[in-house]
């Protein structure tokens, strides 16, 4: 097969959906498919066997982490040029609906992936009043294409409830050799100054719509407690609400934004993971701390929840109920037959999600869609 990837970021490390696509990439590339993605914001100095064309673009104001691409003429040459069997659409930006256009005039299959619950951050910028119109979007964008592949069955409920057609789900992954309790380090976390202490990690953006709050009112919870001494809070990322995040955990370790092993060796010398974000389609964080031995804490909102369910590899808290995230916490602390089970039995879960299973699913619906594609055009 050959297979277009229009991705709106493809930097290495940059997010779960980037690494999801690298993964996805590399199997790609194992069973002898051509790939070539487009991207408006790629890595400078990551060598892939993939060919990586960079997109014309430019910064996004207040957002600088990431670029606004544009669609040219020269784009569309090269995808002529390339001569896909099948198109993969990972952001339903405008360059993605150029993508959709394109495929549709050469009648090509086309696919997406549900990587990140736009919708879901309306309400942290005060733009809840678009809502309607962005699910008439997403809906007219998804429906357009062949199949729309999702992470979890709650999120294949959601977006069918909202009109959303073709919906099939596609797990993520994990790389267990990256990903892995032996990673633990003892000069890391003297690094971090943690010695005996409980540490609990956050890793991701810096941003409201992570739900990051409660994140805040967990740690404020902690140091008015008498395990303040007991526990110390690792802040893995960066984002635009740094400095605050900086002013109200003044008690913190912020280590910055991690990629490489440092990432990996962060989860695994730590103790357990507070993940609280209502808009996960996924949570890859999660599936990495399970991977990285560290049981984790997440909200009942977002697609956390179900694979802390699946796994029994923590808790699942009441979104928005800092007692019970707090509460969870305290209860892995203190009971550690309690820690131990759900340590392990995350571990066991991870042990299940291998990569090459996943995607070799997924490369094989890829097949069966340009199949039948192929009869549709004939008839």
């Amino acid at each position: 097969m050959k297979i277009a990837l229009y991705a709106g970021t493809y930097v290495k490390d940059k997010d779960g959906a980037v690494r999801t696509m690298y993964q996805l990439v590399t199997s790609f590339l194992k069973e002898g498919h051509e790939v070539v993605v487009w991207s408006p914001d790629i890595s400078s100095d990551d060598p892939r066997q993939e060919t990586v064309i960079a997109m014309p673009s430019v910064p996004i104001p207040l957002y600088p982490d990431y670029r606004l691409g544009f669609y040219t003429a020269a784009t569309e040459k090269q995808l002529d040029e390339f001569m896909p069997d099948i198109v993969q659409i990972s952001t339903p930006d405008i360059i993605g609906r150029r993508f959709l256009k394109y495929a549709g005039k050469r009648g090509l299959p086309v696919v997406s992936v549900y990587h990140t619950d736009f919708p879901s951050y309306l309400s942290y910028y005060h733009l809840g009043f678009a809502e309607n119109v962005v699910w008439k979007y997403l809906r007219k964008f998804y429906n357009a294409c062949d199949s729309l592949f999702v992470p979890t069955k709650q999120m294949k409920s959601r977006l069918e409830s909202r009109g959303m057609e073709h919906v099939e789900i596609w797990g993520r992954g994990i790389d267990r050799e990256l990903f892995n309790p032996s990673r633990r380090s003892a000069s890391r976390r003297d690094t971090w100054g943690a010695g005996s202490k409980t540490v609990i990690a956050y890793a991701g953006r810096f941003v409201w719509y992570k739900d990051i709050h409660m994140v805040i009112a967990v740690y404020e919870r902690f140091m008015k407690s008498d395990l303040s001494g007991d526990v110390l809070f690792v802040m893995i990322g960066s984002g635009p609400e740094e400095d605050e995040l900086r002013r109200r955990m003044p008690e913190a370790v912020f280590p910055g934004y991690l990629v490489g092993t440092d990432l990996p060796e962060a989860y695994a010398s730590s103790d357990l993971m507070l993940f609280p974000s209502t808009t996960e389609a996924f949570g890859n964080v999660v599936l990495e701390g399970f991977s990285s031995g560290i049981p984790v804490v997440v909200s009942n909102e977002g697609g956390c929840q179900e694979l802390v369910e699946r796994a029994d590899g923590g808790f699942v808290a009441e979104a928005g109920d800092q007692d019970q995230f707090y509460d969870y916490c305290v209860r892995l602390i203190k009971d550690r037959e309690l820690f131990e089970r759900k340590r392990q039995n995350g571990l066991a879960f991870a042990e299940t999600m291998s990569w090459p299973v996943i995607n070799g699913a997924l490369i094989k619906r890829y097949r069966e869609i340009i199949g039948r594609k192929a009869e549709k055009g004939k008839g």
